[in-house]
C-alpha cells in the first residue's frame, strides 16, 4: 500500500497486532516477558488508585462537601466507570502496549494519537515528579518522628528553598514582622541560608530523598516486570492491611452526631471537590500499559480494571464515611486525614502506623507510573514517531530499557530541585483528555456494539436517552443552581472583564476567560445530542465522553493554558520529526480508510 500523507491516517487493528512480537514468540525474539495475571494486573491498579488520593485529597475534599463528599466518590466511580468499559474494549480488541495512544491511533488517526501520548506523559511521568516530592515529605517526617533529622537543605527543591528565601528576606527589607511569612517560607529561608553554597550565591538545596526513592523504582522496572510485580503486589497488600485497620479501629470512634448535617455545604460544596476525588482515580488506564506482559491479555485486562475500580470505591467511600464520623468534617482540612483522626482521638501509635503505610503507598504510585511512562514510548517508538532506541528491548531483563532510564532522568532531576503545584491539575487535564478521546475511539470504532472483541461495551440505543438526560441535566442546573447561573451569565457576557481575580489570593476565579471552556462544552452537548439522534450512537460511551469533557472544565483557565502551551510543545517535536519519521508514511504500510 502507497504512504500516506495524511495528518488523520489511522493504522488498522491488524497492522497494530502484528506490529509487537507474538505470544508463541516471548522473550526469546526480543519481546516483553509474560508474567501478570488478572491478580496482577488487579494489584497494579489498587497500587495506582490508593495512594495520594486515600492519604491527602480525602481531607480536602471531606472539608469542602462534609460527609456527603462520600457519594461523590461513588458519582466520580461510576464517572471512571464508563472510561474503564471503553478501555477495557480496547484492551481486549488492541491487547499491546500503549494504553489510550495506541487506541486513540487505530479510532482518531496518528495527530490524536501523538497529542494524546504527549498528553499521557503529563499523567504519568509529570505526575511522579509531584507523588516523589509528596513521598519525601513523608519520609523526612517519619525520620523527624525517630530522632533522625536531615539538614532541611537535602529536604526541599532548589526552587522551593530560593523562593522562600526570597519572600523572607523581602518581608524583613520593607521592616515588616517575620511573622507574616508562611512557615512554608521560614523553612525555606532557613534551609537557604544553612545550605553551602556552590557559586555566585547559589545554595545546594535540593530534594534527596525524593530523588534517591525515583531512582530506586526506576531500577526495580528497569530490572525487570516480574520483580516490579512482585514489589507491587507486596506494597498493595501491606497498605490494604492498614486501610482495613483503619476501617475496623475507626468504626468504634464513630459518633454518628458527625455525619448531622450530612452536606453542610449543599450541593455546591461536594462538587467542589470533584478534581480533588478525581485525582485519586486516575491510574486505573496505567493496568493497559502492561497488555503485552500479560499471560492473557483480552481476558484479564477487561476484569482488572473493573476490579481495581470497584474494591478501591468501596474503600474510599467507607474511609470517608469512618473519617467523618471519628471527627467533624471542619477540622479536616490537613494534608494527612487519616494520621491526624488518629492522633486526634489519642491512637498516636495507629498515626504512626498510617504514617508509615502512606510512605509504602506512595512507593506504589511512583513503581506503578515509571512502569507505564516507558511502555508508551517503547510503542510510539515503533511506529517511529519518536526515535528508534526508545523501542530498545534489554536482552535479559526483557524490558524498554532506554525509555526506562530516560523515565527515571525526567522524573528524578525535577524532583531534586522544582516545586510543582499545578502539577495536580495539570495531571487530572492529561488525563481526562485521555478518557475522553478512549470513549469517543469505541463511537468511531464500534458505535453499534457489533464488534467480536472477547469483552465489549453494551449497546444501549442513545437516540432519545442523550437529548433526555442532558436536557434533564440542563433544567436541574437552570432550576436549583441560580446563584451559580448568575455569576456565570455575568462571566460569559463579559460584565467581570477577561480575568477577575480573588483580591487575597490572586487565583482566578471569574471573568469571561474563565468560561470560555464551559460555552465550549454547552456547544458540544448540543452537537452530540443531535448527532446521536441522528445516529443512535452507543448511550454509555457516549456519557463517559461528555462527564470527561465536564469535569475538565472544572480545571480552570490557568490550567488550560499550561496545557494548550504543553500540546504546542508537543507538536512542534510531532512536526518536526514524528510526521516525516512515522512509518504509517512510508510505503507499504497498512492504513486505514477514514
Amino acid at each position: 500500500m502507497s504512504s500516506d500523507k495524511s495528518l488523520f491516517r489511522r493504522k488498522t487493528i491488524a497492522a497494530i497486532l502484528q506490529n509487537p512480537p507474538a505470544d508463541h514468540e516471548g522473550p526469546s525474539a526480543g519481546g516483553l516477558a509474560r508474567h501478570l495475571t488478572v491478580r496482577d494486573l488487579t494489584a497494579l491498579g489498587i497500587a495506582a488508585i490508593i495512594g495520594a488520593g486515600i492519604f491527602s485529597t480525602i481531607g480536602k475534599a471531606s472539608l469542602d462537601g462534609g460527609p456527603a463528599v462520600s457519594l461523590l466518590f461513588v458519582f466520580t466511580a461510576v464517572a471512571c466507570a464508563f472510561s474503564a468499559l471503553c478501555y477495557a474494549q480496547f484492551a481486549a480488541t488492541i491487547p499491546v502496549s500503549g494504553s489510550a495512544y495506541t487506541y486513540a491511533y487505530a479510532s482518531f488517526g496518528e495527530l490524536a494519537a501523538w497529542i494524546i501520548g504527549w498528553a499521557l506523559i503529563m499523567e504519568y511521568a509529570v505526575g511522579n515528579i509531584v507523588v516523589a516530592i509528596s513521598w519525601s515529605d513523608y519520609f523526612t517526617g517519619l525520620l523527624d518522628g525517630v530522632g533522625i533529622h536531615l539538614p532541611l537543605w537535602l529536604t526541599m527543591g532548589t526552587q522551593t528553598g530560593h523562593a522562600g528565601y526570597e519572600a523572607v528576606m523581602s518581608i524583613m527589607q520593607a521592616g515588616r514582622p517575620l511573622a507574616e511569612a508562611t512557615p512554608a517560607q521560614l523553612e525555606g529561608y532557613k534551609a537557604w541560608t544553612s545550605a553551602p553554597e556552590l557559586f555566585n550565591g547559589f545554595h545546594l538545596v535540593v530534594d534527596l530523598p525524593a530523588f534517591v526513592i525515583t531512582v530506586l523504582i526506576t531500577a526495580l522496572v528497569y530490572v525487570g516486570i516480574k520483580e516490579s510485580k512482585n514489589a507491587s503486589n507486596l506494597l498493595v497488600l501491606l497498605k490494604l492491611i492498614v486501610v482495613f485497620i483503619v476501617i475496623a479501629v475507626g468504626a468504634f470512634y464513630v459518633q454518628p452526631a458527625n455525619w448531622t448535617p450530612f452536606a453542610p455545604n449543599g450541593v455546591g460544596g461536594v462538587l467542589k471537590g470533584v478534581s480533588a476525588v478525581f485525582f485519586a482515580y486516575i491510574g486505573f488506564d496505567a493496568i493497559s500499559t502492561t497488555a503485552e506482559e500479560c499471560k492473557n491479555p483480552q481476558r484479564d485486562l477487561p476484569k482488572a480494571m473493573m476490579y481495581a475500580l470497584i474494591i478501591c470505591t468501596v474503600l474510599y467511600v467507607v474511609i470517608t464515611l469512618v473519617l467523618t464520623g471519628m471527627v467533624s468534617y471542619k477540622e479536616l482540612g490537613v494534608g494527612d486525614p487519616l494520621s491526624f483522626v488518629f492522633a486526634k482521638v489519642g491512637l498516636s501509635r495507629l498515626s504512626g502506623l498510617v504514617a508509615v503505610s502512606a510512605v509504602f503507598a506512595m512507593a506504589s504510585v511512583l513503581l506503578v507510573f515509571q512502569l507505564g511512562q516507558p511502555r508508551i514510548w517503547l510503542t510510539m517508538s515503533r511506529d517511529g514517531l519518536l526515535p528508534q532506541v526508545f523501542s530498545k528491548i534489554h536482552p535479559k531483563f526483557h524490558t524498554p530499557s532506554f525509555a526506562t532510564i530516560v523515565t527515571g532522568f525526567f522524573v528524578a532531576v525535577p524532583a531534586l530541585i522544582l516545586n510543582m503545584d499545578l502539577v495536580v491539575d495539570l495531571t487530572s487535564i492529561g488525563t481526562l483528555f485521555a478518557f475522553a478521546l478512549v470513549c469517543g475511539g469505541i463511537l468511531i470504532i464500534d458505535p453499534y456494539g457489533r464488534s467480536e472483541a472477547r469483552f465489549k461495551v453494551p449497546y444501549i440505543n442513545g437516540q432519545w436517552l442523550v437529548p433526555l438526560i442532558l436536557a434533564v441535566g440542563a433544567f436541574l442546573v437552570i432550576r436549583y443552581n441560580a446563584a451559580s447561573n448568575h455569576e456565570f451569565w455575568l462571566d460569559a457576557t463579559g460584565q467581570h472583564g477577561w480575568l477577575q481575580h480573588d483580591a487575597v489570593s490572586g487565583k482566578v476565579t471569574g471573568g469571561f476567560a474563565h468560561q470560555i471552556p464551559t460555552l465550549v462544552f454547552f456547544l458540544f452537548c448540543l452537537a452530540l445530542s443531535v448527532l446521536s439522534f441522528r445516529k443512535k450512537l452507543s448511550l454509555l460511551p457516549t456519557l463517559g465522553l461528555l462527564i470527561n469533557l465536564y469535569l475538565m472544565t472544572e480545571l480552570g483557565i490557568s490550567n488550560w493554558t499550561l496545557f494548550f502551551v504543553w500540546l504546542l510543545i508537543g507538536l512542534a517535536v510531532y512536526f518536526t520529526y514524528g510526521y516525516k519519521n512515522s512509518k504509517l508514511g512510508q510505503p507499504g504500510t497498512q492504513v486505514a480508510v477514514a
